[in-house]
């Protein structure tokens, strides 16, 4: 599994392709050379980057999905909206697709954030919404998620 780090500010160009950062690169080693998933993400307006093996992780657990259940398959219908393959070009730029930079408001300045095996993108100022919170809500949210005296289960 990837252990990425970094937030990055960027710029998308107005054909909508971005220069993934160097240390992102780096970092990628040659999970980059397999290519890429861009997704929009299930819970915020930003957009997902999946190398290849940890998307095909998440498609396994997806894939056990009964689809004779309702409820899975309208799950696996919106998770899967939007989903592009995309690789990394000679200018180590990926191209995003007209209808993703729609959906994460992308305008042209963006933040390009590790999620530890994953890339987040967003809209700059749509993330400094979501990071810029109250240090009493991220206390207690840190408290409930890691103050877990029983290590085993941190979910």
């Amino acid at each position: 599994m990837l252990n990425l780090i970094g937030s990055y500010e960027c710029k998308v160009d107005a054909k909508g392709r971005l220069a993934l950062p160097m240390s992102l690169r780096k970092q990628l080693g040659e999970a980059a050379e397999q290519g890429f998933i861009l997704k929009r993400s299930v819970f915020q307006p930003c957009l997902e980057l999946y190398p290849m093996s940890e998307w095909n992780i998440v498609m396994q657990q997806v894939g056990k999905l009964n689809r004779f259940k309702q409820k899975n398959n309208e799950f696996i219908r919106r998770f899967s909206a939007g989903v592009k393959p995309v690789e990394i070009d000679n200018n180590g730029r990926i191209q995003i697709a007209k209808d993703l930079i729609a959906y994460a408001k992308i305008d042209k300045d963006i933040v390009v954030s590790s999620a530890i095996n994953i890339i987040e993108i967003w809209d700059k100022k749509l993330y400094e919404n979501a990071v810029n919170t109250e240090d009493a809500d991220f206390a207690a949210l840190a408290e409930q998620v890691m103050g877990n005296d029983d290590n085993d289960d941190i979910s």
